[in-house]
């Protein structure tokens, strides 16, 4: 990937399209630390990091949420708005063809994303300001002691600051490299991870001597950290090829057909969506808790944190079984064997052994249950034992900056814009021999 970068900036077009997108992300960042006026930024950190729900957010953002700044949502409205539009399209007839209708199609989708995003943004902002409104976070005195003045103008704050993201991520997409999107989540859980890394650098000297203990304890770290990660690239690349032969055809005088081609089902196809979708319905409730009744004695919300919270053993497994129904939920949706199969036959296609019609839908069907099982299972892996792994080391401070959902779409988001700068580089090369 260095060496593909590195030859990028040789390129004129394409060293240009790198700085524009750099440049958009250093905006972002930014915007990232620039606080909200009126609001505690220490003593709100300190809650969003006893959060598991919000921990999480703050992660994505790069430690935004957990400041109060101006981008505390960041991207975090804009993709549950598209997760939901995507689990709905198959649903909504209009957004079926809306969908099959190609970039004027996509558009539409796009702005109804964009609304959902709108949406999830003021619903979001609204909750956390009444958390910052309470009296340890906020400051009211600026405000001329008026609460309803103070949550009206974090909400505007807010909103704004998530669609703001929202047009960033649109323009690092339109006129950059890569999926806007994604290199804002990237960027942010990379801000995270380093100021968690070095805040751990700091803490090990104790009374000016480093202790032998936290330096063996950081290594085991690293190493466990570079084995998470080779395994979650090992897994991301893994795919079951089911080849499918073309009979030859002759039309006129010519002959078509003939050739031979593979169907690629991936193991984890459906990436970090149901790690998404599972923490934030476990994870919800203890949000709300927190924010509206962060000192209550109540026995349900007592009982809730200590049978559900985050590191319970209960949470743990009904945690797993949530992946694992989304999972499969979310592959239902996006592989349908049925049209794959209707497509092979069209095209005079069929899988050697297999009949063509029914048989090869049941048979793709089939592979794809055992292909999303394997992936269901690594995603519940990689969502408990990473933390487990990092607690029994002892750098359990380093668990949210390094969360499962974050180190899979880091691998992920980095594995594909380098496909896209080599693709980039590529076009570049074709036009110069074109000329």
């Amino acid at each position: 990937m260095f060496k593909t970068l590195a030859d990028a900036f040789k390129i004129k077009e394409v060293r240009n399209k790198l700085l524009l997108t750099l440049l958009l992300l250093f905006i972002y960042r930014v915007g990232c630390w620039i606080p909200i006026p009126g609001i505690d930024s220490e003593a709100l950190g300190l809650n969003v990091e006893n959060n598991t729900f919000l921990s999480l957010l703050s992660a994505v953002s790069g430690g935004a949420l957990s400041q109060g700044s101006f981008l505390a949502l960041g991207v975090s409205p804009y993709i549950t708005s598209s997760i939901i539009i995507q689990l709905l399209a198959p649903v909504i007839p209009s957004w079926q063809r809306y969908a099959k209708e190609g970039a004027d199609g996509r558009k539409k989708l796009s702005l109804y994303t964009k609304i959902a995003a709108l949406i999830i943004a003021t619903a979001q902002a609204i909750a956390i300001a009444v958390g910052f409104g309470q009296a340890e976070y906020a400051d009211l005195a600026i405000f001329g002691g008026q609460a309803w003045v103070f949550y009206t103008f974090v909400v505007l704050m807010l909103v704004a600051g998530a669609m703001f993201t929202v047009w960033l991520g649109e323009k690092i997409t339109e006129i950059g490299i890569g999926n806007g999107m994604s290199l804002l989540i990237f960027v942010g859980i990379l801000s995270s991870a380093a100021t968690a890394l070095m805040g751990t650098f700091s803490n090990l000297t104790v009374g000016g001597e480093t202790t032998q203990t936290a330096i063996w304890q950081l290594v085991l770290f690293v190493v466990a950290l570079i084995a998470i990660f080779a395994l979650v690239v090992f897994v991301d690349g893994g795919e079951r090829k089911v080849p499918v032969q073309y009979a030859k055809q002759v039309k006129g005088r010519k002959m078509y057909g003939g050739q031979s081609t593979y169907i690629p089902i991936r193991v984890n196809a459906n990436g970090v969506i149901p790690i998404i979708f599972a923490t934030s319905i476990l994870s919800f409730p203890q949000m709300l808790m927190s924010i509206f009744a962060p000192n209550s004695t109540n026995a349900f919300i007592t009982w809730w944190n200590n049978w559900l919270g985050a590191g319970t053993w209960v949470y743990s497994i009904v945690l797993s079984l949530l992946i694992l129904a989304f999972a499969y939920f979310y592959t239902m949706l996006n592989f349908d064997p049925d049209e794959i199969a209707r497509q092979i036959q069209q095209n005079g296609g069929f899988i050697t052994g297999i009949r063509p019609g029914k048989p090869t839908a049941q048979y793709l069907k089939g592979i794809n249950k055992k292909i999303t099982l394997f992936g269901a299972i690594f995603l519940a892996f990689m969502a408990l034992i990473p933390t487990l792994l990092f607690t029994a080391i002892g750098t359990g401070g380093l668990n949210s900056a390094f969360s499962a959902t974050g180190m899979l779409i880091v691998v992920s988001v980095a594995l594909e814009f380098d496909k896209q700068l080599e693709a980039q580089m590529l076009m570049k090369n074709y036009r110069g021999f074109l000329k």
